[in-house]
């Protein structure tokens, strides 16, 4: 029997809170980052997920889409501000064939929902003022990135972006992986657990969607930027998370030594130096010499 193997006891008691009411409805890696903001240590990840497993408790909601290699936008965000996602998605409206358009900016290296308006009906013109709302509010960015969507690519919103000298970027055609960041958000939103079937009128969608935002930037833990809130990174308040943080693993190792394989701190609480669209592939560079032409080649 291993030295670090889990009591049946101690099973037991992970799936108990796991399936508590106040954590059902989140994914371990959630349930693990507000535990240990709460100064309590339950178990590592992959601890959890494997007890879940071994009770049929996880598994995949929907098959994943995949897409051919293709030549890509590259953009890259050193801090917040850099590079702007934004997208429109439809929320079902009282009735069927009904729909209202939620309008979302996202900074791409903070997560941070700098934008959130819903409307009746997509318009470029209204896009327009609500960039020009978010940006008079959270700074003018260097890069706007969208997808290829009418209102996306319309002269109205290149005016505005032009006028005030930030850079243009669009997705492929028909490929949604060059905007990850909005299309990963809009399945965050309507796979929540308190995603309503139908919003009963636009001040229901409204009104939902200012909660929902709200609690997304500050209380939900997002993997891509250490399971730090996008609020706490946003306004440069994660190092200090990151010290208390490192303080509870410390204490949790002091209790039980043989249940740590190290003395540093998981690699997904680390932030992230730079976040990218599409980053490159990192190749070395060899010339090669074409013995027919005596010219350099490049590879």
């Amino acid at each position: 029997m291993p030295a670090n193997k889990l009591s049946d006891a101690e099973r037991t008691h992970i799936l108990d809170v796991v399936n508590s009411p106040e954590f059902v409805d989140l994914a371990p890696i959630q349930i693990y980052a507000q535990l240990l903001d709460a100064g309590v240590y339950l178990a590592s990840i992959s601890t959890i997920y494997r007890v879940l497993r071994d009770n049929r408790q996880v598994k995949e909601r929907r098959a994943q889409a995949r897409h051919s290699a293709r030549a890509i936008p590259e953009l890259v965000a050193v801090k917040p501000g850099d590079v702007i996602s934004w997208d429109i998605t439809k929320l079902p409206g009282p009735i069927k064939g009904k729909y209202f358009d939620a309008y979302v900016m996202i900074d791409i290296y903070s997560r941070y929902i700098v934008g959130c308006a819903v409307h009746a009906s997509e318009s470029a013109v209204l896009a327009a003022e609500i960039m020009t709302t978010t940006f008079a509010l959270h700074g003018t960015p260097q890069v706007v990135h969208a997808d290829r969507g009418t209102s996306m690519t319309s002269k109205t919103v290149a005016a505005m972006l032009s006028d005030l000298e930030i850079i243009r970027s669009h997705s492929r055609p028909r490929v949604s992986n060059d905007n990850p960041f909005s299309e990963g958000w809009f399945k965050t939103l309507k796979y929540a657990p308190v995603f309503p079937e139908r919003f009963a009128s636009l001040g229901d969608a409204r009104a939902f969607m200012a909660d929902f935002v709200d609690g997304y930037n500050h209380n939900h833990r997002h993997t891509g930027i250490g399971l730090n809130t996008p609020a706490d990174v946003h306004y440069g308040l994660a190092a200090a998370t990151a010290r208390a943080r490192t303080a509870v693993l410390q204490a949790a190792r002091a209790a039980n030594p043989h249940r740590f394989s190290t003395t540093t701190d998981p690699k997904i609480l680390a932030l992230p130096g730079t976040t990218w669209i599409n980053k490159p592939m990192e190749t070395t560079t060899a010339e090669m010499k074409d013995p027919s032409t005596d010219v350099e080649l490049a590879a």
